[in-house]
């Protein structure tokens, strides 16, 4: 197939606009956004719905992020991982696949039919985690796009996945929330270095690569700004799979969790890695499109 998105094989970076469509459907009528919110996605990359589970909703998977925490706190697995200097847990992997409550709220109408509303098809669940940034503790995810990980090292062809984040925690712009580049959706930057089997062994604890140049983060930024959707935990924050991203580490008392998943079109299914690696495991990347509606 070929590469319509080279990265880490040049010696430079490059800049080069998006292939694809932000938005693949034909408008408000084709799932619950408006008008105004899927041009306020198509323009910014992002999209923030405030308050979109209850008090009672939150409180229950609060509980039960935590009592995953807890009980795997001790265990040593794939999916599990911890800080880059401490042993406090980063992130638990997979959680739709291993645990039927978050398999249950991964496939939950409204909201898979947000993402079919974006993805212009039917969906399958990518990715899914629990991150988890405590108070004192929590580093930070440095600046990058998902889109160019998942294309290099799983072989995702298009830009056509969306990112959802159930904001678990208060969001202030204190404590580590996550960081957008609105319109930052629309170009792709190739990165340097050359990947690694299994890089995704230290990537997932602190990027190194498939992070952008300054020189071209500065650039995004001064035609975009840098937004941070804040808020009291419960909301809900959409993403594009391109949009550049980042958060800070977590100096504050005031942790900052959220539950991650990633949907992609069951038309974009993942080929070989474009860096010439083995598949990242399947907790990481699932190679099997089995549609949230089944």
């Amino acid at each position: 197939m070929e590469d319509l998105y080279p990265s880490r094989k040049k010696l430079e970076t490059e800049m080069t606009l998006r292939k694809d469509p932000v938005i693949h459907s034909q408008g408000a009528g084709e799932g619950p956004l408006s008008e105004e919110q899927l041009g306020f996605y198509e323009k910014n990359g992002f999209l923030l719905l405030e308050n979109y589970f209850s008090d009672e909703s939150v409180k229950e998977m609060q509980k039960e992020i935590f009592a995953l925490r807890d009980a795997e706190h001790d265990k040593q697995a794939s999916e599990i991982i911890r800080e880059p200097e401490s042993d406090e847990i980063r992130s638990i992997f997979a959680v739709h696949r291993d645990h039927s409550y978050f398999e249950a709220i991964a496939k939950s109408d409204p909201l898979t039919d947000i993402v079919q509303q974006l993805l212009g098809s039917d969906v399958y669940i990518h990715q899914s985690r629990i991150n988890y940034k405590p108070g004192f503790k929590g580093k930070e995810f440095d600046w990058h796009s998902d889109f160019e990980t998942w294309h290099v090292e799983d072989g995702m062809p298009r830009m056509r996945a969306v990112s959802v984040s159930i904001t678990l925690s208060d969001n202030y712009v204190f404590n580590g929330p996550l960081m957008l580049v609105p319109g930052s959706q629309n170009y792709f930057i190739s990165c340097l270095g050359k990947t690694p089997n299994a890089n995704y062994k230290t990537s997932l604890k602190k990027q190194k690569l498939g992070v952008p140049d300054q020189a071209s983060l500065e650039w995004l930024v001064e035609r975009g700004g840098i937004s941070v959707p804040t808020g009291k935990a419960g909301s809900v924050i959409l993403f594009e799979s391109n949009t550049m991203h980042g958060s800070s580490g977590n100096m504050t008392p005031f942790d900052r969790n959220n539950l991650f998943m990633v949907y992609n079109s069951v038309y974009n299914h993942l080929v070989e890695p474009f860096a010439g690696t083995e598949p990242r495991p399947d907790f990481i990347a699932t190679r099997e499109r089995i549609p949230v509606t089944s």
